[in-house]
Protein backbone atom coordinates (compact mmCIF):
# COMPACT_ATOMS: atom_id res chain seq x y z
CA UNK A 1 0.00 0.00 0.00
CA UNK A 2 1.31 3.45 -0.94
CA UNK A 3 0.06 6.81 0.25
CA UNK A 4 0.74 9.72 -2.11
CA UNK A 5 0.75 13.36 -1.01
CA UNK A 6 -0.87 15.85 -3.40
CA UNK A 7 2.56 17.48 -3.92
CA UNK A 8 4.23 14.19 -4.90
CA UNK A 9 4.27 12.32 -8.22
CA UNK A 10 1.79 9.47 -8.16
CA UNK A 11 3.21 6.19 -9.50
CA UNK A 12 2.23 5.71 -13.12
CA UNK A 13 3.23 3.55 -16.11
CA UNK A 14 6.89 4.57 -15.82
CA UNK A 15 7.06 3.69 -12.11
CA UNK A 16 5.43 0.31 -12.67
CA UNK A 17 7.62 -0.56 -15.67
CA UNK A 18 10.67 0.35 -13.57
CA UNK A 19 9.52 -1.74 -10.60
CA UNK A 20 8.78 -4.76 -12.82
CA UNK A 21 12.36 -4.65 -14.15
CA UNK A 22 14.13 -3.87 -10.89
CA UNK A 23 16.35 -6.89 -10.26
CA UNK A 24 19.10 -6.90 -7.67
CA UNK A 25 21.05 -9.36 -5.59
CA UNK A 26 20.56 -9.75 -1.87
CA UNK A 27 22.89 -7.56 0.16
CA UNK A 28 23.53 -4.88 -2.45
CA UNK A 29 23.70 -1.15 -1.65
CA UNK A 30 21.18 0.88 -3.63
CA UNK A 31 20.81 4.62 -4.23
CA UNK A 32 17.60 6.03 -5.62
CA UNK A 33 17.62 9.59 -6.88
CA UNK A 34 14.17 11.20 -7.08
CA UNK A 35 12.41 8.69 -4.84
CA UNK A 36 8.99 10.37 -4.99
CA UNK A 37 6.55 8.33 -2.87
CA UNK A 38 9.27 5.68 -2.39
CA UNK A 39 7.87 2.90 -4.58
CA UNK A 40 11.28 1.83 -5.99
CA UNK A 41 13.20 2.32 -2.74
CA UNK A 42 10.66 0.15 -0.91
CA UNK A 43 10.82 -2.49 -3.64
CA UNK A 44 14.64 -2.48 -3.54
CA UNK A 45 14.76 -2.59 0.27
CA UNK A 46 13.24 -6.07 0.27
CA UNK A 47 16.52 -7.42 -1.22
CA UNK A 48 19.16 -4.75 -0.60
CA UNK A 49 21.28 -4.46 2.52
CA UNK A 50 20.72 -0.71 2.50
CA UNK A 51 18.90 1.84 0.36
CA UNK A 52 19.54 5.57 0.26
CA UNK A 53 16.53 7.46 -1.12
CA UNK A 54 16.99 11.09 -2.21
CA UNK A 55 14.48 13.68 -3.40
CA UNK A 56 14.62 17.46 -3.75
CA UNK A 57 10.94 17.67 -2.77
CA UNK A 58 10.43 17.77 1.03
CA UNK A 59 6.89 16.43 0.62
CA UNK A 60 8.24 13.44 -1.29
CA UNK A 61 10.80 12.64 1.42
CA UNK A 62 8.11 12.75 4.11
CA UNK A 63 5.71 10.71 1.98
CA UNK A 64 8.35 8.05 1.16
CA UNK A 65 9.27 7.75 4.85
CA UNK A 66 5.62 7.12 5.77
CA UNK A 67 5.31 4.53 2.99
CA UNK A 68 8.46 2.77 4.18
CA UNK A 69 6.93 2.49 7.66
CA UNK A 70 3.65 1.13 6.24
CA UNK A 71 5.61 -1.43 4.20
CA UNK A 72 7.87 -2.52 7.11
CA UNK A 73 11.17 -1.49 5.49
CA UNK A 74 11.87 1.81 7.29
CA UNK A 75 14.98 0.37 9.00
CA UNK A 76 16.61 -0.42 5.66
CA UNK A 77 16.15 2.98 3.95
CA UNK A 78 17.95 6.25 4.69
CA UNK A 79 16.03 9.27 3.39
CA UNK A 80 17.77 12.48 2.32
CA UNK A 81 16.40 15.73 0.95
CA UNK A 82 18.70 17.05 -1.77
CA UNK A 83 19.26 17.83 -5.44
CA UNK A 84 20.62 14.77 -7.26
CA UNK A 85 23.94 13.78 -5.59
CA UNK A 86 24.51 17.07 -3.72
CA UNK A 87 23.54 15.58 -0.34
CA UNK A 88 25.60 12.38 -0.66
CA UNK A 89 28.52 13.67 1.36
CA UNK A 90 30.63 10.74 2.48
CA UNK A 91 31.13 9.34 -1.07
CA UNK A 92 29.80 5.82 -0.50
CA UNK A 93 29.82 3.54 -3.52
CA UNK A 94 26.66 1.75 -4.64
CA UNK A 95 25.95 -1.49 -6.50
CA UNK A 96 22.83 -0.05 -8.12
CA UNK A 97 21.70 3.54 -8.74
CA UNK A 98 18.12 4.24 -9.83
CA UNK A 99 16.63 7.37 -11.39
CA UNK A 100 13.20 8.03 -12.84
CA UNK A 101 13.86 11.69 -13.69
CA UNK A 102 11.63 14.50 -14.90
CA UNK A 103 11.92 13.80 -18.64
CA UNK A 104 9.03 15.52 -20.39
CA UNK A 105 10.07 18.46 -22.59
CA UNK A 106 8.42 21.67 -21.33
CA UNK A 107 9.27 25.33 -21.11
CA UNK A 108 11.37 25.80 -17.99
CA UNK A 109 8.96 28.38 -16.55
CA UNK A 110 6.21 25.73 -16.44
CA UNK A 111 7.88 23.77 -13.61
CA UNK A 112 6.79 25.96 -10.73
CA UNK A 113 5.16 23.55 -8.25
CA UNK A 114 6.74 20.60 -6.46
CA UNK A 115 4.50 18.28 -8.45
CA UNK A 116 5.41 19.76 -11.85
CA UNK A 117 9.11 19.54 -10.98
CA UNK A 118 8.67 15.75 -10.84
CA UNK A 119 7.91 15.48 -14.58
CA UNK A 120 9.08 18.73 -16.24
CA UNK A 121 12.51 18.11 -17.80
CA UNK A 122 13.18 21.51 -19.35
CA UNK A 123 12.98 22.41 -23.07
CA UNK A 124 14.55 19.13 -24.27
CA UNK A 125 13.50 16.90 -21.36
CA UNK A 126 17.20 16.38 -20.55
CA UNK A 127 17.73 19.04 -17.88
CA UNK A 128 18.40 16.50 -15.10
CA UNK A 129 19.22 13.44 -17.21
CA UNK A 130 22.55 14.82 -18.42
CA UNK A 131 23.52 16.18 -14.99
CA UNK A 132 22.76 12.80 -13.44
CA UNK A 133 24.78 10.81 -15.99
CA UNK A 134 27.81 13.10 -15.66
CA UNK A 135 27.94 12.58 -11.87
CA UNK A 136 26.80 8.97 -11.47
CA UNK A 137 30.19 7.26 -12.16
CA UNK A 138 31.63 8.77 -8.94
CA UNK A 139 29.10 6.82 -6.87
CA UNK A 140 29.24 3.41 -8.59
CA UNK A 141 31.23 0.39 -7.52
CA UNK A 142 33.38 -1.17 -10.25
CA UNK A 143 30.70 -3.77 -10.95
CA UNK A 144 27.85 -1.31 -10.37
CA UNK A 145 24.84 -0.61 -12.56
CA UNK A 146 22.58 2.31 -13.33
CA UNK A 147 18.90 2.04 -14.21
CA UNK A 148 17.43 5.17 -15.80
CA UNK A 149 13.89 5.69 -17.07
CA UNK A 150 12.99 8.23 -19.73
CA UNK A 151 10.65 8.96 -22.61
CA UNK A 152 11.64 8.76 -26.26
CA UNK A 153 10.63 12.45 -26.33
CA UNK A 154 13.89 13.19 -24.46
CA UNK A 155 16.15 11.46 -27.03
CA UNK A 156 17.14 7.81 -26.61
CA UNK A 157 20.24 8.04 -28.85
CA UNK A 158 21.44 11.10 -26.94
CA UNK A 159 21.18 9.23 -23.63
CA UNK A 160 23.21 6.34 -25.07
CA UNK A 161 25.82 8.81 -26.29
CA UNK A 162 26.09 10.61 -22.95
CA UNK A 163 26.35 7.35 -21.00
CA UNK A 164 29.15 6.22 -23.34
CA UNK A 165 30.95 9.55 -22.90
CA UNK A 166 31.26 8.69 -19.20
CA UNK A 167 32.41 5.08 -19.90
CA UNK A 168 29.01 3.61 -19.08
CA UNK A 169 27.79 1.67 -22.13
CA UNK A 170 24.00 1.44 -21.95
CA UNK A 171 21.30 -0.78 -23.38
CA UNK A 172 17.53 -0.63 -23.30
CA UNK A 173 16.17 -3.42 -21.08
CA UNK A 174 12.46 -2.55 -21.15
CA UNK A 175 10.08 -0.30 -23.03
CA UNK A 176 6.39 0.53 -23.09
CA UNK A 177 4.56 2.30 -25.91
CA UNK A 178 2.15 5.04 -24.86
CA UNK A 179 -0.40 7.00 -26.90
CA UNK A 180 0.72 10.07 -28.87
CA UNK A 181 3.98 8.71 -30.32
CA UNK A 182 5.78 8.30 -27.00
CA UNK A 183 7.56 5.25 -25.62
CA UNK A 184 8.93 4.81 -22.11
CA UNK A 185 12.44 3.37 -22.11
CA UNK A 186 14.39 1.83 -19.23
CA UNK A 187 18.18 1.92 -19.68
CA UNK A 188 20.73 -0.22 -17.91
CA UNK A 189 24.29 1.11 -17.92
CA UNK A 190 27.39 -0.49 -16.43
CA UNK A 191 31.00 0.50 -16.00
CA UNK A 192 32.81 -0.28 -19.26
CA UNK A 193 33.91 -3.88 -19.39
CA UNK A 194 31.12 -5.24 -17.18
CA UNK A 195 28.15 -4.97 -19.55
CA UNK A 196 26.82 -8.41 -20.46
Amino acid sequence: MLLVDENVYEPSEDSFLFAENLALKAGQRVLEIGTGCGILAIHAARQASNVVAVDVNPYAVRCAMENAVHNNVRGKINFIQGDLFSSITESPLFDLILFNPPYLPVNTNEAVSWLSRSWAGGPTGRQLIDRFISDVPKYLRKSGRVLLMQSTLAGVDETMRVFLKYCLPAKVIAELSLPFFETLVLFEAKVEGTLH
